[in-house]
């Protein structure tokens, strides 16, 4: 009652004050009450701030009508698109993002400057424009071109980003969703899983600048900036997968977009018998009450899940929409690896081979492929990885082969043979050797000399009845006689009856790396390897250490020294289980090694025929890795599948099926494969269809009365030129109004014929369904001249330039 007669006594004041503006009663946050004094704004137009109107607005008034009011007074054409900005009290401006908040909600004061910005025809907004930009700007306001051939500007290491934009930019439906500012209804200010409508708006920005037909090419700063705000991983400048930001960007979009502003929980249920349609149905609605978008009008689609467990063979079926396809490619079970053989024969130089092995393969297997190009039987061979001068691991025959990557330096060793040892064999010890170089040091009194490793490391097949010092060292010498030279009689002196020891014996290794001991015969050479004019060395006759004159008073040319696996150590200073590995370093004085060590010829290897042996790759169709993709298999170990029938894990059978395609189709090929040890591309070539793509054995069910619904057009390939490490990103896109194709690289953009767009670097593919949006315009003829080099052809993936 008191409010009613509060009321009343204030519409007194209207009849006693005429010239005010009539008293109204709102509700305010769910409270009656008597606004008297209404929130009386500065209306202010961008381009000039110095002439405020005034105007009077409720609380409870909607942004949107403060935004119509201001449209109103400045005579804006209503295909013009504005945005208001209010001045706080601090002097600088804020935006009014949410249209459809009030007056109250906004805390807006009477007396505020709110200025109306409004868009310009190249698609920027005045505000946004820096002012060193604004002779640019208005160069490419005069420039008029065909609208979306527009490059973007590689910010560092951006290709990746500029891809994903191009290609999402030339989707018909969705960017005429943004041309036609039926976005600005739907902005989504309130989800808690979107992103304030900072992405949508950013996004939007960018789509009018590229189709506004006035730039050449537009700088994406602003979008950088926003998507790594939102996503850390994208913050920096370095490096990315365009896949993986269309993934984030297609996700962004949805929620800013997303038309639910509250999202009811829904409960996932199981077929349980029911009918395929009946269930899919069903999770298509839920899907729908929770997320409805333009992207997911555009880009989801159903697919149709089946687990069947081992044990009880309990089916279970459910439908989980898509947005993409990951669709793996037909993986080759071969793999090519370059390795060094290293004959026992020292006449011999490395050999460089490159050996075709199983993916999944053990080190035997590499030993068995090198046994057929060296005639050196696989059981006379040890594998080892080479790293910095030393031995980085010795591998035993069982071990696999995922654990060498492709970077690794692989040596692989001839030793004496590893038969059974009979009663009248001679067991033989493998010794690691690594070579090692005295540096004086640089304190005062030059009491300290550092040891510097060089070269290659070898493993050399000893007789343990000959583990001393002295036979050793000739065993050594022999082994390095190819570029070691041996001294000569001038040479000779002396010496020193300490270093001639040669009683003096090694300490009794223990167990062999890489296998058992043997009888290891006469010193063994390989096939030919091109050295001498190519000829074979003799296989018996070779002179070994043991044929040498065996004279006791000869100059050392460097010494031996016990060392640890790194070669940086004497074991001598370590307190070391005896039976352990034994290494031995080749310690060589600065002159001695400057004298009689030939490091150019040490260094020297000849290349195998099989180097020039490139494995071809056999072109799979696109229609192969949708078939792989759709094929049945058995859940990894890591990845187990809870039955709710035997209540426990179990690997199951699963099997995905197409239900429901959506209007634009994104196909993503799997090129990237990562395993624990290895890392790499399939530069396969996929061939995929221009035109015609029909999925209609894929999808179940069939609608055989609509074809069409079945059937894709390409309209843009996202392309990834060169390795893991680095690489580049560019796109193929086809114009929604002319109808042509053009190549985006960046900034640059340049016409090109549909023959050139299949490549062996298309990563993701964009595909739209045929009955939602033909094309009035002609195709582009296949007898078309290529574009010529001045407008810039894609590139060979042989001469790609790469960040």
């Amino acid at each position: 009652m008191s409010e009613v007669c509060d009321a009343a006594r204030f519409l007194l004041l209207d009849e006693a004050f005429p010239g005010r503006k009539k008293v109204q009663v709102v509700e305010l946050r769910g409270t009656r009450k008597v606004e008297v004094y209404p929130v009386e704004l500065l209306l202010v137009p961008h381009r000039d701030m110095g002439t405020p109107h005034s105007a009077q607005f409720s609380q409870i008034d909607s942004i949107d009508l403060v935004l119509r009011t201001a449209r109103e007074k400045f005579l804006v054409r209503p295909e013009k698109e504005t945005r208001l900005w209010v001045k706080n009290s601090q002097g600088s401006f804020e935006r009014l993002c949410n249209t459809r908040v009030t007056v109250l909600d906004a805390a807006l004061k009477s007396g505020q400057l709110v200025v109306m910005e409004t868009r310009s025809k190249d698609g920027t907004w005045p505000s946004a424009q820096p002012q060193a930009g604004n002779k640019a700007s208005k160069e490419d306001e005069d420039f008029q071109g065909q609208p979306g051939i527009c490059g973007l500007t590689n910010l560092g290491n951006t290709c990746f980003m500029n891809s994903a934009l191009q290609c999402l930019s030339n989707v018909p439906q969705l960017t005429e969703y943004f041309l036609k500012n039926r976005y600005l209804e739907e902005l989504n200010f309130c989800n808690p899983l979107g992103m304030k409508g900072e992405i949508a708006e950013a996004y939007a920005d960018l789509v009018k600048q590229a189709w506004s037909g006035h730039h050449r090419s537009i700088v994406p700063q602003v979008f950088k900036t926003k998507v790594g705000h939102f996503a850390s991983q994208f913050l920096g400048y370095q490096q990315h997968d365009s896949q993986e930001l269309l993934s984030f960007l297609l996700d962004g979009l949805h929620e800013d977009l997303n038309r639910v502003k509250k999202k009811e929980y829904v409960e996932l249920c199981d077929a349980a018998g029911r009918p395929d349609h009946e269930v899919a149905q069903e999770a298509w609605q839920n899907h729908k009450r929770r997320n409805d978008s333009v992207i997911v009008d555009t880009f989801h689609g159903l697919f149709k899940s089946t687990l069947v467990c081992p044990d009880c063979g309990n089916v279970s079926v459910t439908f989980d929409p898509f947005c993409y396809l990951s669709v793996p490619l037909p993986v080759s079970h071969k793999r090519v690896m370059e390795v060094f053989f290293v004959s026992m024969d020292p006449r011999r130089k490395p050999e460089q081979h490159r050996l075709v092995v199983p993916k999944k393969g053990k080190i035997s297997d590499l030993c068995v492929a090198l046994a057929k190009h060296t005639g050196v039987s696989p059981e006379r061979m040890m594998v080892a990885d080479v790293f910095s001068h030393r031995f980085y691991k010795i591998y035993q025959l069982e071990e696999s082969l995922s654990s060498i990557l492709d970077r690794d330096d692989i040596f692989i060793y001839e030793v004496s043979g590893r038969s059974a040892i009979c009663e009248n064999s001679r067991e033989d010890v493998v010794l690691p050797i690594y070579l090692r170089e005295r540096t004086p040091a640089r304190d005062y009194n030059n009491s300290y000399y550092g040891l510097m490793l060089f070269g290659h490391p070898l493993l050399v097949s000893v007789p343990r009845d000959r583990l001393s010092w002295d036979s050793l060292y000739h065993i050594l010498l022999y082994r390095l006689s190819r570029y070691v030279t041996r001294p000569s009689s001038d040479d000779e002196d002396d010496g020193d009856e300490k270093d001639m020891a040669a009683k003096d014996s090694i300490p009794k290794p223990g167990h062999v790396a890489g296998g058992s001991s043997q009888n290891p015969g006469p010193e063994q050479a390989g096939p030919s390897s091109g050295v001498a004019g190519g000829s074979r060395a003799p296989v018996n006759n070779s002179p070994g250490p043991s044929h040498w004159p065996q004279r006791a008073r000869r100059k050392h040319l460097f010494t031996l020294q016990t060392v640890n696996s790194n070669g940086t150590s004497d074991r001598s200073n370590f307190n070391e289980d005896t039976h352990a590995q034994p290494y031995i370093a080749i310690d060589w004085e600065p002159e001695m090694k400057k004298r009689y060590y030939n490091e150019v010829e040490a260094e020297g290897y000849v290349k195998h025929d099989c180097v020039g042996y490139v494995l071809k790759k056999a072109p799979v169709r696109l229609r192969e890795c949708i078939e792989l993709f759709t094929t049945m298999e058995t859940l990894e170990k890591e990845n187990p599948w809870f039955c709710p029938s035997c209540k426990q894990h179990q690997l199951a059978t699963k099997k995905l099926d197409l239900w429901k395609l959506p209007e634009t189709l994104i196909i993503h090929l799997k090129r990237f494969s990562y395993t624990r040890f290895s890392r790499e591309k399939l530069d396969t070539l996929v061939e995929f269809p221009i035109r015609d793509l029909d999925f209609s054995e894929f999808v179940k069910p069939q609608n055989e009365s609509a074809p069409e619904l079945y059937k894709y057009d390409l309209i843009a390939v996202s392309n990834h030129y060169g390795g893991l490490r680095d690489g580049h990103y560019t796109t193929f896109a086809c114009n929604k109004d002319s109808g042509q194709w053009h190549y985006f690289d960046d900034n640059s953009v340049s016409p090109v014929t549909e023959n050139q767009i299949e490549s062996k670097a298309a990563y993701v593919l964009f595909y739209q369904r045929q009955d939602v949006a033909r094309r009035a315009k002609p195709q582009p003829d296949l007898s078309d001249p290529p574009a010529p080099p001045a407008c810039g052809q894609p590139p060979n993936s042989e001469f790609m330039d790469v960040n």
